[in-house]
């Protein structure tokens, strides 16, 4: 089901996104705090021996170096990155702005990732869809982000709406579109005091759904 109007798709620089992400970003663009908090959940969450996809990825990998899995595939528009990230088995390029259909099989993943992505999305409902048609039966997708963007190259929808609001539209999206009620995950961690915002954490989001 449709969730967004066409004013909530549009984003401020509507240039091609494979041009932007041309160039390597061997950066963090979440800190410590979240990438560590992100791995605990993976650990609980994730079965050994699955087969993961780790849609929108980039040159690190969240998932618990200890842990054995069956087969990781990555998912970017940085080759570059993509071939530094060391967890994973293979990976394909595709912009998902353009194209949603993803090339995997039906029913031949075991979890969905993805990680400070899904705030770039336009056509997130066809992408839902697909990654239900993906997943096998019990397949879960686990999404996480922070309060942190490339404003703009993010939708109108996200850069105009709250934390919680941001929340909300993941989570209607999900269920409008092949998938059980999610888990939603809240952290918030400071460092120092309310007077020092640069010692505060990334504030961490995560929303966790089974498929219908």
């Amino acid at each position: 089901m449709e969730v967004l109007s066409n004013y909530q798709r549009q984003k401020l620089d509507e240039s091609n996104d494979e041009d932007f992400y041309s160039n390597p970003k061997f950066v963090y663009h979440l800190d410590a705090n979240f990438r560590n908090y992100l791995s605990s959940i993976y650990k609980k969450e994730i079965k050994e021996n699955s087969k993961i996809v780790d849609l929108m990825s980039s040159w690190d990998s969240y998932l618990p170096p200890s842990r054995k899995y069956k087969k990781v595939i990555g998912h970017g528009l940085n080759q570059d990155e993509l071939k530094k990230n060391k967890i994973l088995n293979s990976f394909w390029i595709q912009n998902f702005n353009s194209n949603q259909k993803i090339p995997l099989d039906s029913n031949s993943v075991d979890y969905c990732l993805m990680v400070a992505a899904w705030q770039y999305l336009q056509y997130p409902e066809t992408l839902t869809r697909e990654i239900s048609r993906i997943l096998g039966d019990c397949g879960k997708i686990i999404i996480s982000f922070s309060n942190r963007a490339f404003w703009h190259k993010a939708p109108n929808i996200w850069t105009s709406s709250t934390e919680e609001e941001r929340l909300k539209y993941v989570r209607k999206v999900l269920i409008s579109n092949g998938f059980k009620e999610p888990k939603i995950i809240k952290k918030f961690t400071d460092q120092g005091f309310n007077f020092l915002p640069f010692l505060k954490n990334d504030p961490f989001y995560c929303l966790i759904a089974t498929k219908e």
